[in-house]
């Protein structure tokens, strides 16, 4: 048996793990920089970080091909994803937990530019960073 913890633990021994200044330097540096939010539509309505799309980690590996980035061009559900992999995705969440576990899962979905954003929005919120509400 292993804690939810320990899992969180394993998943982020093999992903790429970036600080709020990184992801607030890809938000500001281009337009490809992609944030998924993978907190509860609940959390996400309170407050999120401009530009980011919700997509809850217990349906983020069925709906991320249905992103914005590439939903307008009416492609095939595998089409979409090989053109959403062409950008890097940040991922995150309250501390930085499910966008780990989240970020594993895009991994062996065939993702290589994929970040979980370490500490999360409490962190980007201690930091004093902007968010929407």
């Amino acid at each position: 048996m292993k804690t939810s913890q320990q899992l969180i633990a394993e998943a982020k021994a093999g992903i790429n793990e970036v600080s709020i200044a990184d992801l607030s330097n890809a938000l500001k540096a281009d337009n490809e920089t992609i944030l998924i939010d993978v907190r509860e539509p609940a959390e996400f309505a309170q407050q999120h970080i401009s530009g980011a799309i919700n997509y809850p980690r217990g349906v983020l590996e069925m709906n991320i091909h249905n992103h914005p980035k590439v939903a307008a061009t009416g492609c095939e559900p595998q089409n979409a994803l090989q053109q959403l992999a062409q950008y890097p995705l940040y991922l995150i969440c309250r501390s930085g937990g499910r966008s780990a576990l989240a970020a594993e899962a895009l991994q062996r979905m065939g993702f290589s530019q994929i970040y979980s954003v370490a500490g999360g929005m409490q962190a980007w919120l201690d930091a004093g960073l902007a968010v929407k509400q």
